[in-house]
């Protein structure tokens, strides 16, 4: 099997992220040590991410959506399947590489959602928006890095916390529901959310649609 070629880099927020391609294949890589970050070909379970959240919303008057982390765009591609035409979904995602990248190249894989004139997107700090956005959105959906345990930036510690746990809550309304992707399961995360208030539930989901593949986990909560 042929070796990926590398169609751009960048440096920004102290990490080197890189966009490899092999034939139709793509992956984003985050610095040398650490590998490959995500892969056009395994993404059921951010599918599954943003179609909880959206079910959750369905009916609601002009629902104001988030997504925390473009990554290849198919998060928002499945928030719009799921979503109505009055739907308005924010993304936020810090680096702007990954923007850049998904207005061009890596477009067309997951149906060009960046095209759809609900999507606002805002290079910037997913918990920086949430902060300014209080009693605000219908439904959160983070994808930051590969979870609560990420290795990108260890700013996501602060999202992931007790603190960033709590602006979630209060950036939601009520009945509004977080929706958080982690590559593995983490108890103490659990205990986080329902310590802030959260009603929890978590859920498996394969990377794949045929049901094979890693389980990745995705946490529902909701605030009431």
């Amino acid at each position: 099997m042929s070796d990926y070629t590398l169609l751009d880099s960048s440096t920004e927020h102290n990490t080197t992220l890189r966009l490899l391609q092999r034939g139709d294949e793509f992956t984003i890589r985050v610095d040398e040590q650490h590998g490959e970050l995500m892969h056009s070909s395994v993404h059921n379970s951010e599918d599954v991410l943003a179609e909880i959240a959206c079910q959750h919303v369905m009916g609601r008057e002009s629902p104001r959506l988030l997504i925390g982390g473009l990554g290849m765009g198919f998060t928002l591609a499945s928030a719009l399947r799921h979503s109505a035409p009055c739907a308005r979904i924010t993304v936020a995602e810090l680096m702007a590489a990954v923007v850049r990248w998904n207005s061009g190249v890596l477009g067309a894989i997951a149906g060009d959602p960046l095209k759809d004139k609900r999507v606002d997107v805002m290079i910037q700090d997913v918990g920086k928006v949430m902060r300014d956005h209080k009693n605000y959105y219908d439904a959160i959906m983070l994808d930051v890095d590969n979870g609560p345990d990420g290795y990108t930036r260890d700013d996501n510690d602060n999202l992931y916390g007790l603190g960033g746990l709590e602006t979630a809550y209060e950036s939601l309304k009520s009945s509004g529901m977080l929706t958080v992707w982690s590559a593995d399961t983490d108890r103490n995360f659990t205990q986080r959310l329902m310590k802030i208030g959260f009603e929890v539930e978590e859920r498996r989901v394969r990377e794949h649609t045929d049901n094979l593949g890693a389980i990745h986990t995705i946490w529902v909560a909701t605030r009431y």
